[in-house]
């Protein structure tokens, strides 16, 4: 036998085992993978501030998905019969609450067996007075509709709140992980507690009054002093304002000295700009960040304090 012959013999006995070793770690390696995926919690956040405050808390240990897609107004969004399908399959379900996500009173005729977090428990809400949708002004009937303002996320205090209840709901889905939870929300309700400080802090000695778009910051205006006044008094934001509503408006700016009308990220800014034209002045952007976009809550929430400064001091 030659001596090129023996060494090929050799190769293959130690090639073999090897090769073999190396498949098989693969495949322990994917298996064990496969079984850290599906040990994680299956969560779903109805819309963006929720998705990031579920992602901060669970981290690496919960998989999160966001229910509305990028872009699309909360307000608007139905569920299809994939995002039915989605939702059987995870854990639990993270709402706002408030009646902000009208689509989850029809999850029991869906036939839902998961859990639903309403993260606004604990929270006092505010009762809002929405006026008609109605073009034809000598239609309107004058009586207002009372409803509950779900945008909570708004005000960073009770954003913590919501936090909260998210890594309690975690914690009780996962017990062994509790502190994980526990530790990540406080780490995060500080950040948003450095958020409120900076907020109270820069609009000090500020003037109070501000337009909004819509009906989003009552609880905002309630935390720092502040006096809300809309051009869309609901919490739609894609209502009509009447040819009446919006001489109001113009002559609320005119009475109050206001020049800068806040329009919204997610809509046309044609009505806020007649509005400021009218008094000389000119449109902000104050966002409801009710879809996702670039930057996170806290800078996002940074970027509507920098425009309110530009209004108010």
């Amino acid at each position: 036998m030659s001596n090129q012959f023996k060494i090929a013999i050799i190769a293959i006995v130690l090639v073999i085992p090897l090769s073999s070793y190396w498949v098989w770690a693969s495949d322990s390696s994917l298996q064990f993978q496969n079984e850290n995926e599906s040990n994680k919690i299956q969560a779903i956040s109805s819309f963006y501030p929720l998705y990031e405050f579920a992602q901060r808390v669970g981290q690496d240990r919960v998989d999160v998905k966001l229910l509305v897609p990028e872009g699309v107004e909360p307000h608007d969004w139905e569920p299809t019969i994939q995002d039915v399908q989605k939702m059987q399959q995870a854990d639990l379900i993270i709402i706002n609450g408030i009646g902000f996500e009208n689509w989850v009173d029809n999850l029991e005729e869906m036939n839902y067996q998961g859990n639903i977090v309403d993260t606004s428990n604990g929270i006092i809400k505010n009762e809002i007075f929405e006026e008609p949708n109605i073009s034809d002004e000598s239609e309107i009937n004058h009586d207002e509709h009372e409803s509950g303002d779900p945008h909570i996320w708004l005000n960073p205090v009770l954003a913590k709140i919501q936090v909260q209840n998210i890594a309690d709901s975690f914690s009780k889905l996962d017990p062994q992980n509790e502190n994980f939870y526990q530790t990540n929300a406080k780490n995060y309700k500080d950040k948003l507690d450095l958020l409120n400080l900076k907020i109270k802090n820069d609009l000090s000695g500020c003037r109070h009054d501000f337009i909004a778009f819509h009906d989003a910051f009552s609880y905002f205006a309630d935390e720092y002093d502040l006096n809300q006044h809309t051009i869309i008094s609901s919490n739609d934001p894609h209502a009509e304002p009447t040819a009446k509503t919006l001489q109001n408006v113009i002559n609320t700016a005119r009475e109050l000295n206001i020049k800068i009308i806040f329009t919204e990220d997610t809509i046309d800014p044609k009505v806020s700009s007649v509005i400021a034209n009218e008094i000389g002045g000119k449109i902000l952007v104050l966002s409801p960040l009710e879809s996702t976009d670039k930057g996170d809550y806290i800078s996002r929430m940074t970027e509507n304090l920098e425009n309110l400064k530009e209004a108010l001091c």
